[in-house]
């Protein structure tokens, strides 16, 4: 009922909220990909997106195809692969960044060993820049990581802004340096925080240093600072920084996978992943749910309030 093609077109509309970037992604003419959708929508005889000249957004039906979209295609692939006789093997090197410690990358990647038990696959959790520079030395195959704006490299999993996030009790006074709470170098988050209050002309100081995404937010809970993150993936406990602290824009971020130098031993399994990534690319900024009865107190309503921000 449901062509391949089709689903594969609605997934990158949907992790990239943009029919031109899907385009991109997918080496397809935008007309086409706007052909693969509203046949996907004659199919289904729903709407699956809402969209203008300035936004393209899931529909609570587009919402729901999410996931038959994904299922659909991991058994069309499992099929493929069963009657092919292809049996990926050898050694994948791949490195994640700290953002995805709190999201569903994990079920990605178990989902990835039960259809590929012979690939030999390492994992890397590291800051962005380092592991763009581990890339670069030939000691990975593939990142999963932010990147600049400005940077060409990489295939475009999904973008979003970076905003400021603390404890929803923390007042900022506005005659003090800005308290930061940051990985360190090199880091891009760290980077970009730091530029924006330079611009700014505001004075900063760093009050905590983590290499650990999780020794950040514990952190930030305390109330000992404020943080730079993507506002996709704010993690719970946590609240935007209400304007009214003055804090500068700090921009949106791309999130890229980026090959390594292809080895022949390692370039079958390293597309099969990539490719795992990109068709379940929306669950990356979604939180895994927790056992029922043990949600932060603060996960949920918390999440949608801001700091006051006043002195």
């Amino acid at each position: 009922m449901y062509e391949p093609s089709q689903l594969r077109t609605f997934l990158a509309v949907a992790q990239t909220s943009s029919f031109t970037q899907a385009a991109r992604r997918l080496g397809l003419r935008q007309s086409t990909v706007s052909q693969h959708v509203r046949r996907l929508e004659d199919a289904t005889g729903r709407t699956l997106f809402t969209r203008d000249t300035h936004s393209v957004e899931l529909t609570e039906d587009g919402e729901a195809m999410l996931g038959f979209a994904r299922r659909i295609l991991d058994v069309h692939e499992q099929a493929s692969a069963f009657f092919t006789g292809t049996r990926l093997r050898g050694r994948l090197r791949f490195g994640a960044s700290e953002d995805f410690v709190l999201t569903r990358l994990p079920e990605i990647l178990e989902g990835f060993r039960h259809d590929h038990p012979e690939v030999d696959l390492e994992l890397t959790v590291e800051l962005s820049g380092t592991l763009h520079e581990r890339l670069a030395a030939g000691k990975l195959d593939l990142v999963l990581a932010k990147r600049r704006p400005e940077d060409p490299r990489g295939e475009l999993v999904w973008h979003d802004s970076l905003v400021w996030i603390g404890a929803e009790r923390l007042r900022l006074d506005a005659g003090r340096p800005v308290p930061l709470i940051v990985f360190p170098p090199p880091g891009i988050t760290r980077a970009l925080a730091l530029e924006a209050l330079e611009r700014q002309g505001r004075p900063w100081r760093i009050v905590c240093t983590s290499g650990s995404l999780n020794g950040l937010i514990a952190a930030a809970r305390a109330g000992l600072g404020v943080m730079a993150h993507s506002r996709g993936m704010v993690p719970p406990g946590l609240v935007r920084v209400s304007e009214r602290a003055g804090l500068p824009e700090l921009g949106r971020v791309d999130f890229v996978l980026v090959h390594g130098r292809r080895r022949p031993s390692a370039q079958g399994a390293a597309d099969a992943l990539a490719a795992a990534i990109l068709a379940g690319g929306d669950r990356l900024h979604r939180r895994p749910p927790g056992p029922p009865g043990r949600r932060h107190p603060r996960e949920g309503p918390a999440t949608t309030r801001s700091t006051d921000g006043t002195a």
